[in-house]
């Protein structure tokens, strides 16, 4: 019998819609920059360039409905995301079997210290300080594409305290669901478990305790978030 010298961490698993069944994560990987508008206000130019991909650990999840404002930051920033959550791995997906790939879809949160993320910037350091934190991706339950299909296009956008602050389409990203998975399956081999934050659109900002975050996604119901 195999002896561990400490106790093992816990499987981190997502919740599925209107069951008791969980998805377990294995990886998180998260594009940036994926909708023009939110390039031009993060002062990029918006053309379509190679993607690029940062990754949260999956014990950066959160389901619980709270977010705790985090130690060593005065700049937090919301940015909703559809979530990606791959039900078949692979290595080097065609474009045309990619959403195949897919188990289902879900409303997430990559919540960002912007101070640090544009300190590692401006040093040329990865970004993972900001980006990589406890409790930085509350997400809600996955929506198996059985039942929701594969959204191509549809509202999202984000609340704060009954007040939009971001709105955009899906089908304003610049790389599209099928894309990334091709994509990322040339440099990673994916495997079911893997997670894909797809983008936020513009209008990202800092958060306060006491604020309270609605994400929404047409056809998806929302993510509802209270900043502790």
């Amino acid at each position: 019998m195999t002896h561990y010298v400490i106790d093992k961490p816990p499987r981190i698993a997502a919740p599925i819609k209107n069951t008791d069944a969980l998805f377990p994560v294995r990886r998180i990987y998260c594009i940036g920059r994926n909708y023009a508008d939110h390039a031009i206000e993060m002062g990029h130019d918006p053309d379509r360039e190679p993607p690029f991909f940062f990754q949260k650990n999956p014990d950066n999840l959160d389901f619980s409905g709270t977010f705790t404002y985090p130690e060593k930051s005065l700049d937090v920033h919301y940015e909703i995301e559809l979530v990606i959550a791959i039900g078949k791995g692979g290595k080097d997906i065609s474009l045309a079997s990619a959403v195949n790939h897919v188990y289902g879809y879900a409303l997430g949160l990559d919540m960002t210290r912007r101070d640090l993320q544009g300190e590692m910037k401006k040093m040329g350091r990865p970004w993972e300080i900001g980006k990589a934190f406890e409790k930085s991706a509350p997400m809600a339950p996955i929506i198996p594409a059985s039942d929701l299909g594969h959204p191509v296009q549809g509202l999202i956008d984000l609340k704060v305290n009954g007040v939009l602050k971001q709105k955009g389409d899906l089908n304003q990203m610049i790389w599209k669901t099928a894309e990334m998975i091709s994509y990322l399956s040339t440099y990673y081999e994916l495997a079911a478990g893997d997670l894909i934050m797809s983008g936020t659109p513009a209008g990202v900002g800092p958060i306060v305790k006491g604020d309270i975050m609605t994400g929404s996604i047409a056809g998806m119901g929302e993510l509802l978030v209270t900043v502790v």
